[in-house]
């Protein structure tokens, strides 16, 4: 039998080679778009991770997502946390989204006090020396070509000397003066955030109370970094999940129906192979399995080439993207796979029932 599955797929090539790659898309398009907003997510999540602080302070309507919502607070509260008992550093930071060749969060920041709550590591250059400097991180200078520290670079239509290169993972790729990040917002003596560092962790409950209970900002959202850190989940960005579901759905219809007309048209040409098998005393259930044995094959194989499609999709948006993030889990890679197979499965199972329904008579007279 499993000699009669193989004869069968390689009878009809093209046939075959079509159903492999329409669930090798299937596979693709699932692992894509969960590895681009996942990748996005973590990537966020580590940086603002990175950010060293203990608190953040923002104001109650605030979005808990970076850069949304613009600089509505004073910068000027950083002086007023500064001199609350077991805080030693309030950094406030304007966060603005620049969507200029491609989407990112810009920095504005204080760099004494920013770099209070974690030093940089610099890799190369030095602190702002001008208001028109840009402190970068590696994975940016390494996104282009000419990012050294005395080039330029344009942010928000003004060129920008790259005064430092730092490592990864302190908040923005790419940091400016909150001086000239307001001016050039109009955000001037705002800030979007204030990040806080307490002297250790048994007195961050004692900081948030007392900013609670300090008249004009009993209504701010103030929260532990690590709080804010767990609500980035996929349920928590507005449209992660529709549009997720949206994809898988569209993947799933796309293989059901490529399996299904690929089996249904199989089965039509395959009738007295059919009627032989049965007359030679095969059951219902071995000419189902015969059927099922072929989309396997063809589930299988399209899966193995989807995950490698989609590996190969990384790789070029790595070349094209260097900044970008397109994270592959072993987790989301099987489920891809099971849903993949699932959805060859079910486009077989009509094909397969209308195999083992057929007559024997009537089968062996078919022309």
């Amino acid at each position: 039998m499993n000699k009669l599955v193989f004869a069968n797929l390689l009878h009809r090539p093209m046939r075959s080679i079509i159903s492999v790659f329409a669930v090798a898309i299937e596979v693709v398009m699932i692992l894509s778009i969960v590895a681009i907003f996942m990748g996005m997510l973590d990537d966020q999540k580590q940086r603002t991770n990175g950010i060293g602080a203990d608190i953040v302070v923002a104001p109650s309507n605030a979005s808990f997502m970076n850069g949304i919502g613009g600089a509505p607070m004073s910068a000027r509260l950083a002086e007023v946390f500064r001199k609350m008992p077991h805080v030693t550093a309030a950094a406030p930071v304007v966060q603005n989204i620049n969507m200029g060749g491609s989407l990112e969060i810009l920095y504005g920041i204080d760099y004494a006090s920013y770099n209070a709550l974690k030093p940089f590591v610099f890799l190369s250059g030095g602190p702002f020396q001008g208001p028109y400097d840009v402190i970068i991180d590696d994975v940016y200078a390494h996104g282009g070509p000419g990012r050294i520290v005395g080039s330029t670079v344009t942010i928000l239509n003004r060129p920008f000397r790259i005064c430092g290169i730092v490592e990864s993972g302190k908040g923005g790729r790419r940091l400016i003066p909150i001086e000239t990040m307001g001016l050039l917002t109009g955000n001037d003596g705002k800030a979007s955030v204030i990040y806080l560092k307490a002297d250790g962790p048994a007195n961050e409950e004692i900081i948030i109370n007392e900013i609670h209970a300090t008249r004009g900002l009993e209504a701010y959202r103030v929260q532990r970094m690590s709080d804010l850190i767990s609500q980035y989940t996929p349920a928590r960005f507005p449209g992660f999940n529709l549009a997720l579901n949206v994809v898988i759905t569209i993947a799933v219809i796309v293989g059901f129906l490529v399996i299904f007309q690929s089996m249904y048209t199989a089965v039509l040409e395959r009738t007295r192979e059919i009627g032989i098998l049965k007359s030679l005393g095969s059951s219902k259930l071995t000419i189902v399995s015969v059927v099922l044995r072929e989309t396997g094959v063809l589930a299988v194989t399209g899966v193995l080439l989807g995950i490698v499609s989609t590996y190969g999709v990384r790789t070029l948006l790595l070349v094209k993207f260097p900044t970008f993030s397109f994270e592959l889990t072993g987790a989301w890679i099987a489920r891809g796979a099971l849903i993949a197979m699932a959805g060859a499965l079910l486009g077989a199972l009509y094909p397969a029932w209308m195999a083992a329904r057929k007559d024997p008579i009537d089968a062996l007279a078919y022309e």
